[in-house]
């Protein structure tokens, strides 16, 4: 029986310690300042990115680069390897369609080799939180095919709650209106968002102060959490350069909910261009998202 991998992009988030234990192939996604592209071979720490970010400068995403992805694909294809992508949500970026038209292209070539892309419909750790889901399965002897199915249901309950610090980013990147960003700024409203279940970013009302949103953010999560909610799963923990505000977060959903297993890591820069310094977000399995 054939051998398969899991494989993710950049924009999982996915911890290095993870990447080195399930020796996981990341396809790179890119983000530019200026005339020069950051991602694949030249990288920013997270800290200098969000500092850049604050002085004023304005970063551009870009999707994933297909000869990458081709290079990256078929380096597993030759090992006899078969693939399971799981890919940013198409309705954010152009990189899901992307890798499956490489997919495509290499299963052509390589007729006895199976690639899957599953659109996670997510972001950042809720990617992370499906490879490590895919992993476990595999490691319990699950085929490739059990996986694929698996995921595809278990992706739907992956929730995302966020809020941002600073509303500028999100009217920049059209998620605001620019009066709604004005007026929010003035009055240190601080904006919730969640990714629906069709993997889009959904505006879910404001609190005052940054404080009160870190605690709506945990009350949001409780709220969206099922009966039988299997809580040795990890919730992911995400920040735009306040670890601080991450590590507050950690504390009260230990306190709060039965989860032990906290990840925390920055937002990778081709996702903290739109969400911008202190950004947070929590990322967990639970109910079915919402539309």
């Amino acid at each position: 029986m054939r051998n398969y991998c899991i494989t993710t992009d950049s924009n999982s988030d996915l911890p290095q310690k993870y990447i080195d234990r399930l020796h996981t192939t990341i396809i790179p996604q890119y983000y530019s300042f200026g005339e020069t592209v950051y991602g694949d071979e030249l990288h920013m720490p997270p800290a200098e990115f969000y500092e850049r970010m604050k002085k004023g400068e304005l970063p551009g995403s870009q999707a994933n680069n297909p000869a990458v992805i081709e290079e990256k694909f078929r380096a597993l294809l030759e090992k006899d390897c078969d693939i399971i992508h799981i890919a940013f949500s198409s309705a954010l970026s152009g990189s899901y369609n992307n890798v499956c038209m490489v997919a495509k292209e290499l299963s052509e070539e390589y007729t006895d080799a199976k690639i899957t892309v599953i659109d996670s419909l997510n972001v950042s750790l809720g990617e992370s939180i499906m490879v490590l889901q895919a992993n476990s399965l595999k490691e319990k002897g699950a085929s490739y095919e059990e996986v694929v199915e698996a995921i595809e249901t278990f992706k739907h309950h992956i929730n995302v709650q966020f809020t941002v610090d600073d509303l500028f980013h999100l009217q920049r990147g059209g998620r605001v209106s620019k009066a709604t960003a004005l007026v929010g700024s003035a009055l240190n409203l601080k904006p919730f968002l969640y990714v629906s279940d069709t993997g889009t970013l959904v505006s879910a009302g404001t609190v005052r102060g940054r404080k009160k949103s870190i605690h709506t953010l945990i009350e949001r999560m409780k709220e969206t959490l099922e009966e039988d909610t299997d809580y040795s799963l990890p919730v992911g923990i995400v920040h735009g350069n306040c670890p601080e505000d991450a590590q507050m977060a950690a504390g009260l959903v230990k306190e709060q909910t039965g989860f032990t297993d906290i990840i925390i890591n920055d937002i990778s820069p081709s996702i903290g261009t739109h969400a911008g310094p202190g950004a947070l977000g929590i990322l967990y399995y639970g109910k079915p998202r919402k539309p």
